[in-house]
């Protein structure tokens, strides 16, 4: 049996006009959720060049655990709450973690 490895699961999310700061608001505590759904790590990032535009990242080993945060009835709430502030359609892409490492665990914000 293989071992499970690491994948990095990328969303990108594209903001309508006018709705960033209130897609940001909307989707933070959704990204943040994939910790409760087996995801060792997840990050929200907003672009300082096109504030419309937002990446989701979320660290799993599993596409199982993956699907039961983004398919869960939480999840699937958040982003029925959020219609009419992001574009769609909204595409998971998946990534192998070829090498990856990190100097703190402290939270972000900012």
């Amino acid at each position: 049996m293989a071992e499970p490895s690491l994948s990095c699961v990328e969303v990108r999310w594209v903001a309508n006009p006018f709705r960033g700061d209130k897609f940001e608001a909307a989707w933070s505590g959704a990204a943040e959720a994939a910790l409760d759904y087996g995801a060792s790590s997840y990050a929200l990032f907003r672009s300082k060049e096109d504030p419309l535009t937002f990446t989701q990242l979320a660290f799993f080993e599993s596409k199982l655990d993956w699907e039961r945060y983004w398919f869960s009835e939480e999840i699937s709430a958040a982003r029925a709450e959020a219609t009419g502030l992001f574009q769609v359609p909204v595409v998971p892409i998946w990534h192998r973690v070829v090498a990856m490492r990190s100097r703190t665990t402290e939270p972000v914000e900012g």
